[in-house]
């Protein structure tokens, strides 16, 4: 029982070691005639990458309600932009003219004004009787001055500093709206979010009576809400945001998890990871569809009185940039590490492009080396630890893309490009080493590997026990 055990051992001793000789030789992987993938672990593996695809869109959209939703400075940054857009200043402008009108009431204090000229003495009877008929255009001069007005302070920076603090004050009431709580600046009434324009009718005010218009210091203080959003989903986002909010981070280390696991359980690693990073490309694109059709319903949804239909769709457009900029970024991803693994395989144009890019670098060093350059033993010393300098340059990347603020689709090209570069230098500088200091002649670098291999294949035969041996030969000898 122990010869065969000894004898199967180095069986497979010999069989690893044409592995390294086929290796050695055609510089790609040998294929392993044993070790076969079970059935089970492979739909295991296509079970996880799945799942990981699946998980990818909830875990992008986690990541924003938790960064962009629970802290300040995000939703503020978020937000921003609406105080910009021309659709939301004009519904705004709307409504905080409609306050000031509502509180001045111009129309009266005209017919006021003029019932009292014309009852002077020293005004000409001519006069006396036009003057009533001026009201109507008296109180439109008015209201078209105070539009003016509105219109001007929206437009000015001073209205973006305002909204910005309004919202930043309002984002503690948005986080208990969005956990079920109410009151604060930011109510929700049903399925309405309403933001109070307070501070804004204040801001306007300030001008109006700086402009001359003093009848403005008459304007008392006035808590009027704006619809900032109404929509029937308002509830079931709330009970969404709970979940997300409860799941947190956790749900991208999940999605990963799962990915890394179903890689490394495939049998063709390679190729699982092509499908993986393609299937969440694919799940990001569904993402997108997913909000291009929430951004139609919601718009549909929300009533012309309320907002119109360009001010709903600016509402929705900023408060999911963010996320769609993440999901862009994520797909590029996909597509950049499924492009590599792609170039990484058997199918002829990767072994062509391959072919290519590693005879231009070599011309490269070549040429390099005849107008005197060398790498010396920086050259040696990359060549031997190029397998770990490309981890390392590809798990840098990976690092960076992962710990970034806010990666977009172009941060992923560019990091993708600069780990393309670093591997290029690596292959540059990787020199192969040479014998006692002189030039090694054409092939010597490419058969240096096989004889070392063939050495360890000699050596592991010379040492197999004499008894081992004898034991094999009186076997054949009494079969």
């Amino acid at each position: 029982m122990n010869e065969s055990t000894e004898v199967e051992r180095l069986r497979a001793r010999v069989a690893e070691l044409e592995s390294r000789l086929t290796e050695a030789e055609t510089g790609a992987p040998a294929k392993p005639r044993t070790q076969r993938r079970s059935a089970g672990w492979t739909v295991t593996s296509a079970v996880l990458i799945v799942l990981a695809c699946v998980l990818a869109p909830l875990s992008v959209t986690s990541v924003w309600a938790s960064a962009e939703l629970s802290d300040t400075q995000q939703y503020v940054e978020t937000v921003a932009p609406l105080a910009e857009d021309p659709a939301v200043q004009q519904a705004v402008a709307d409504e905080v003219t409609g306050v000031i009108l509502e509180n001045l009431d111009i129309e009266a204090l005209t017919d006021d004004a003029l019932v009292t000229l014309a009852g002077l003495e020293n005004v000409p009877p001519r006069v006396a009787d036009a003057l009533p008929a001026l009201a109507v255009p008296i109180s439109n001069g008015i209201e078209s001055f105070t539009r003016d007005q509105v219109g001007n302070a929206l437009a000015s920076p001073q209205f973006a500093q305002v909204w910005a603090e309004v919202n930043r004050v309002a984002h503690t009431q948005v986080v208990r709206l969005l956990e079920g709580d109410q009151g604060g600046a930011v109510t929700a009434q049903g399925d309405t979010i309403t933001l109070n324009l307070g501070p804004v009718i204040e801001q306007v005010k300030q001008r109006l009576v700086d402009q001359g218009f003093t009848l403005a210091e008459n304007i008392p203080v006035v808590d009027r809400s704006f619809v900032l959003v109404q929509s029937e989903a308002i509830p079931r986002a709330q009970g969404f945001y709970s979940t997300l909010n409860t799941l947190g981070a956790w749900l991208p280390l999940i999605a990963l998890t799962l990915l890394a696991v179903g890689v490394l359980l495939a049998k063709d690693r390679r190729r699982a990871l092509l499908r993986g990073a393609l299937g969440v490309t694919a799940s990001m694109l569904v993402l997108a569809i997913g909000l291009i059709v929430a951004r139609t319903l919601y718009v549909d949804s929300t009533p012309a009185n309320i907002l119109t239909p360009e001010a709903a769709g600016g509402v929705f457009d900023t408060l999911v940039r963010f996320l769609r900029t993440a999901l862009r970024a994520l797909a590029v991803l996909g597509l950049v590490v499924a492009l590599a693994a792609f170039m990484t395989g058997p199918s002829s144009a990767a072994v062509r492009a391959r072919d290519v890019v590693g005879g231009g670098i070599a011309n490269l060093r070549g040429g390099a080396e005849g107008a005197g350059l060398h790498t010396g033993r920086l050259g040696t010393w990359t060549h031997a630890h190029r397998r770990a300098l490309r981890i390392a340059a590809v798990t840098a990347g990976g690092l960076f893309l992962m710990f970034a603020t806010r990666p977009t689709g172009w941060l992923v090209v560019g990091t993708a490009l600069v780990v393309l570069g670093a591997l290029a230098v690596i292959e540059f500088l990787a020199t192969p080493p040479t014998v006692s200091g002189e030039e090694p002649p054409p092939g010597q670098v490419e058969v240096a590997l096989p004889l070392q291999v063939q050495r360890s294949a000699a050596e592991e035969a010379t040492s197999v026990p004499a008894e081992s041996a004898g034991v094999g030969t009186s076997g054949k000898g009494t079969s």
